[in-house]
């Protein structure tokens, strides 16, 4: 069963932090808060985590397309080719936020993920999110949490998050409500940023 642990996004526990973070290293999952919708996610080093989280959604892990969560914009030569100056702008005027940005991937890329072209790069605006990155040392996976109710695509209450994802995951972390808007998505592979998906991040400072 998995365990509910409340932290604040003001003030975030750094000890809670830490027993997240051990978590996370011995291969387990968390369900956490972001600057949008609660996302599924493990450490990005650790495979057989990473196979469990495209199992829960149903896709091969070889072709799963999730996001890597940054503490910042420094992390990004770790998984990410060499990006111009412009791109590199887009990026510093949206980051932290509620924006997914897809870059080309470099060779650094973890195993798994090797034959991919391009990844989606988040840094939420969300304390709690930054302080697990950071403790960790390096980003971890992220995929947002669908609710089959058709009218709120996300569930936003974390005690029902953990009603539905008690046996799935190691650690739901309750940082209050979350939203039911997800990131926007945003291509900047080619010659014109290409909005993918529209969510809360506004496309007008692309």
């Amino acid at each position: 069963m998995a365990e509910l642990l409340r932290i604040y996004d003001e003030n975030p526990s750094q000890k809670h932090i830490n027993k997240v973070v051990e978590t996370l290293r011995n291969g387990g999952l968390i369900i956490y808060p972001t600057d949008t919708v609660y996302g599924l996610g493990c450490d990005i080093t650790n495979t057989s985590a990473l196979e469990k989280i495209a199992q829960i959604k149903g896709v091969k892990l070889e072709k799963a397309n999730f996001s890597f969560v940054c503490e910042d914009l420094s992390n990004l030569s770790d998984y990410v080719k060499q990006i111009d100056s412009a791109t590199f702008k887009i990026l510093k005027r949206n980051l932290p936020g509620p924006f997914t940005f897809i870059l080309p991937g470099n060779n650094n890329l973890p195993n798994v993920f090797k034959k991919k072209k391009t990844v989606g790069i988040r840094v939420p605006d969300n304390a709690i999110c930054k302080s697990i990155v950071a403790t960790l040392g390096n980003p971890i996976v992220s995929t947002s949490i669908y609710d089959e109710d058709e009218v709120l695509e996300y569930t936003t209450d974390p005690e029902l998050i953990k009603e539905k994802w008690d046996h799935l995951v190691d650690i739901v972390i309750d940082g209050g409500y979350g939203d039911n808007i997800p990131s926007t998505v945003v291509d900047l592979t080619t010659t014109q940023p290409e909005v993918i998906r529209e969510g809360k991040g506004s496309a007008e400072n692309l």
